[in-house]
């Protein structure tokens, strides 16, 4: 993580309550001032993420998302507005996490993550947080991000349901780990409810924010998952796959492993 970023006293005063987090502190809130974090996408859960972590004070995000606003994007997408219909949802992305927090620095990106652009997306961030629906973009960012040695915080959901780990190279299994191949079901249009979005999107952006400030303990090795149609939530343990084309031959760390 990048060296701490002294504060403003109108940072401080904005940020006054979350920094009575007794292990947070101004030097944690320092710690995200400093900090970069790339978005994909910044739909249904990328929307509340990015906000989230706009409004937590995180210094940059690097954001990528394609297309325009649809009348489909408004029931999650909120960071879309009925008026932007027809227009790029990158603009409107950017508009609104402005107006929130004007002191933010956007990389706002109108694409999709793929192999020609993920290196460079991935490049630009301390910490990566993976919103994508479909594999491919998933499958780019996670090599990237263990080829760069960047953690990534992973957060997908399907109907009531939704899963969260954070993947960290060499201390924990990555995406290729959990998922050695694309599920041959898995489609781009899927039932959802923003509700179930917006709060998978929460306990990803408070990973996001414990990751870069060093605070509590995120789920490396362990798998978040949770249906929210009876509130159950189980947590397990997961493991690397010696024989993971990313991350097998990386060398695990004895002192931080946690698998």
């Amino acid at each position: 993580m990048p060296t701490p970023q002294s504060l403003t006293d109108e940072e401080r005063a904005t940020y006054e309550w979350q920094m009575w987090v007794p292990d947070f502190g101004e030097s944690g809130q320092e710690k995200l001032k400093a900090a970069s974090v790339m978005i994909s996408r910044v739909g249904g859960v990328g929307s509340v993420v990015a906000y989230e972590l706009a409004a937590a004070g995180v210094g940059k995000l690097v954001l990528a998302h394609a297309g325009n606003v649809k009348p489909s994007d408004l029931n999650r997408q909120l960071l879309m507005t009925h008026d932007w219909i027809g227009k790029p949802r990158i603009e409107s992305i950017a508009r609104r996490l402005l107006e929130l927090n004007p002191r933010l620095e956007i990389v706002a990106v109108g694409e999709n993550v793929s192999e020609s652009n993920a290196a460079d997306l991935v490049a630009q961030s301390d910490i990566v947080v993976d919103c994508a629906p479909l594999f491919p973009e998933r499958f780019a960012m996670n090599a990237q991000a263990v080829l760069q040695n960047k953690p990534m915080v992973e957060c997908a959901m399907y109907e009531l349901e939704a899963h969260l780990t954070t993947l960290i190279p060499g201390r924990s299994p990555c995406l290729r780990c959990l998922f050695p191949q694309e599920p041959p079901t898995w489609t781009r249009q899927f039932p959802v409810f923003g509700a179930v979005s917006g709060t998978v999107a929460c306990m990803a952006a408070m990973e996001t924010i414990k990751t870069i400030a060093g605070i509590g303990d995120p789920l490396a090795g362990r798998l978040l998952k949770m249906d929210l149609r009876d509130m159950s939530f189980h947590r397990l343990n997961v493991t690397r796959r010696p024989d993971c084309p990313t991350c097998g031959h990386l060398s695990p760390d004895p002192s931080t492993d946690v698998a």
